[in-house]
């Protein structure tokens, strides 16, 4: 256990980070929770006493002026995440920005030369990424175990459609399918196969009672060697939360591929002609294994795994996808 901690505040008091990202930096190694804001600071102070976190603000820049602030998470809604990250870095914070990063690829390269600017670090937070068994995945294929990666598909749905007034539901704000779990098995074939894909064909269904946001979207992308990511997202149907990883000799199965429980593990199926067999994987909690890579960076200058460059190029595919989705084509990158 390290005794430097990096220091955090938080812009905004959504669930995700409510529910899991503060607690799992507070947990982290690294980090500490030292304030958190709000647009009103009644609430501010409600979450700063429900989460034990020391300082309370009513507004955002106050917490950007407070010198005792290494870093913030920004778990606002997606329009705002260029303002803020923006201001961050102008502020000479590090920031972890909630997925998707931005609207688009534009707006992210102007975050990323922000961030490079002002000498801070950007992290998108897709939590995921950083828990072991995503490294005991690549072993295994890399083992050939399961032979040639043949294909990849993703799904990530769950219904809420019910809470018209959900920030998901609003265009101007970013919301949609894809943006909000769509980029889960987008970035999760990207980081599989360790390359970009060529071309995406996207269908969705764009709901008029969601102000025209995608509510399902189903979708290809096309990478080299004849392999393929297929996948759905949703947020109007029955929940999913799943990848498989097709090979020549065998496959990987993922049940909850992408969100787990706090402190599980969820294991993995690898099934081949020998049978199958669940891969155990470690207990822990990866909100706060991403809090502790990130704060290494900062700290100690260690890479990213996943640095803002990785942010552009995944913008560039969901750019892609929505481009698809929209127009009825298929779309090259």
């Amino acid at each position: 256990m390290t005794a430097k901690k990096l220091r955090w505040g938080v812009l905004g008091c959504a669930g995700i980070a409510i529910r899991s990202v503060i607690p799992g930096t507070q947990i982290s190694e690294t980090g500490e929770v030292t304030a958190i804001a709000s647009r009103g600071l009644e609430k501010a102070q409600e979450t700063a006493a429900k989460l034990n976190i020391p300082k309370a603000y009513g507004s955002y820049e106050e917490l950007l002026a407070d010198k005792d602030i290494d870093a913030v998470y920004i778990p606002l809604p997606n329009h705002l995440h260029k303002e803020w990250t923006i201001r961050a870095a102008e502020a000479g914070k590090h920031v972890l920005c909630e997925k998707p990063a931005a609207l688009n690829a534009a707006e992210m390269e102007e975050m990323k030369a922000a961030c490079e600017k002002e000498g801070v670090v950007f992290a998108e937070a897709f939590m995921y990424r950083y828990h072991p068994r995503y490294a005991m995945v690549r072993d295994i294929i890399a083992s050939g175990e399961i032979g040639d990666i043949r294909g990849i598909h993703g799904a990530f749905t769950f219904n809420s459609a019910a809470n018209k007034a959900n920030v998901r539901f609003k265009n101007f704000m970013g919301g949609g399918s894809l943006y909000d779990v769509g980029v889960y098995p987008i970035t999760a074939a990207r980081m599989i196969l360790g390359r970009e894909p060529e071309a995406a064909t996207m269908h969705a269904f764009f709901s008029p009672e969601h102000d025209n946001v995608d509510m399902m979207a189903s979708g290809l992308l096309e990478f080299s060697g004849g392999v393929a990511l297929t996948f759905d997202c949703g947020m109007w149907s029955s929940g999913r939360n799943t990848l498989e990883i097709l090979g020549t000799d065998g496959r990987i199965e993922f049940s909850r591929a992408y969100v787990v429980g706090l402190n599980e593990g969820d294991n993995f199926a690898v099934i081949t002609k020998e049978g199958r067999r669940e891969v155990e994987v470690p207990k822990v909690n990866h909100y706060a294994l991403q809090a502790d890579a990130f704060a290494r960076c900062v700290m100690y200058g260690e890479p990213l795994p996943y640095p803002a460059s990785d942010s552009i190029a995944n913008m560039r595919v969901v750019d892609a996808c929505l481009t698809s989705a929209r127009e009825r084509r298929r779309v090259e990158l």
